[in-house]
């Protein structure tokens, strides 16, 4: 068979009461059981996913949903899943995986009336930390009895739909790297930056919004729906995904001296505050680069031309989300906010007195050439 169906059916009839989902105000409630469609990738992440069919029996609430469970077997295999489901009419289709099988999984949703729930099983769960879910197999699948549903933004680039951050620069290549690999975790993630970091090369962008255009030098350029990468490294802190704008973050090149600030700065959610950060906000971003490259849409790479285009869809998919999350923890704390600022202030010294010091240089080589030193 080209793929798996291991279904658990549970029929109850309509008049014994179901329960509806919460939906936003637009969304109609409906005593009718809800169809969900699990789509498990066994290969994500790095813990086994044999537990899993087994942990929805027991915890998913069979008065609320009908469900089936299927496994995919190879790349894009979640997106004919999703898609044929939607196609049917199912409620929720749940991706179980990493942040490659969220995109696989929504991307064959957009614009539908399913709605994406996500269990997370991956190395990073971008979207899913984004969204205050919590980590824990057992209770994403609460949450997802709470059936809340939210209309969320999603972006596309150069034809390509991500729902967490796109980019360019160093992080796309990291990602081509990390792909490269063949295994998936924070460690590998980390030789790869630590190995590439010091050799790449910055490269001069020209980004063109409803603004106007302007020209920068970066080391990377990321645009972002949600806060962070994964792993709890926040890009974008203040990005929303519910404000019809894309966060743009730009990494102007750094020295080996300001790389562990800038590394701080992105697990305390104050990289914003960062002085080698600029950001802004848009709708529609146009950039043009010297040269091809890879770019990345939820952390997977592709090569792509000098043009690239992103575009913000304003609230295009229907999610589950956390109805207890504490928004809160998205924010840096008090403690977090003051050593960024220290840091900063730390840090603008030391490039005045570097500048000073080459300042001081070069009058010297003038007072030598004058006087024949």
């Amino acid at each position: 068979m080209r793929y798996i169906f291991v279904m658990f059916f549970h029929y109850v009839k309509a008049i014994h009461g179901g329960f509806a989902c919460k939906r936003t105000r637009q969304h109609r409630h409906t005593n009718m059981k809800k169809k969900a469609v699990f789509i498990i990738n066994l290969i994500s992440g790095t813990s086994s996913k044999a537990g899993v069919p087994n942990l929805i029996e027991q915890t998913l609430d069979k008065e609320k949903f009908d469900y089936e469970i299927a496994i995919t077997e190879y790349a894009g295999h979640a997106s004919e899943i999703a898609s044929r489901a939607k196609d049917n009419g199912v409620d929720v289709v749940v991706a179980v995986g990493g942040d490659g099988t969220v995109n696989e999984v929504a991307r064959a949703i957009v614009h539908s009336n399913t709605a994406l729930g996500i269990m997370p099983c991956g190395s990073g769960n971008g979207l899913a930390r984004h969204l205050l879910l919590p980590m824990n197999l057992k209770k994403s699948i609460e949450i997802i009895n709470q059936c809340e549903i939210h209309d969320l933004d999603y972006g596309i680039i150069n034809g390509y739909p991500f729902f967490c951050t796109c980019g360019m620069g160093f992080d796309a290549f990291v990602s081509q790297k990390f792909a490269e690999a063949g295994k998936r975790g924070p460690i590998t993630y980390a030789e790869n930056i630590l190995r590439e970091g010091l050799k790449y090369k910055p490269e001069t962008y020209v980004l063109q919004d409803e603004n106007g255009t302007n020209q920068y030098k970066a080391f990377l350029i990321s645009c972002a729906n949600a806060s962070q990468y994964g792993n709890n490294a926040y890009i974008a802190p203040q990005a929303s995904m519910s404000d019809g704008l894309i966060d743009v973050i730009i990494m102007e090149p750094f020295d080996v001296f300001e790389a562990p600030q800038i590394s701080i700065d992105m697990f305390n959610k104050t990289l914003d505050k960062n002085s080698k950060i600029k950001t802004f906000r848009c709708k529609k971003l146009h950039i043009h680069r010297s040269q091809p490259g890879v770019i990345h849409y939820d952390g997977d790479p592709v090569m792509t031309g000098e043009d690239i285009d992103v575009e913000l869809k304003e609230k295009g998919i229907k999610m589950l989300v956390n109805p207890f999350a504490d928004r809160s923890i998205r924010k840096p704390n008090a403690l977090q906010n003051a050593a960024a600022e220290l840091f900063n202030q730390l840090n603008i010294m030391r490039e005045d007195i570097t500048n000073q010091g080459r300042h001081i240089q070069a009058i010297s080589k003038v007072i030598q050439k004058k006087l024949n030193f």
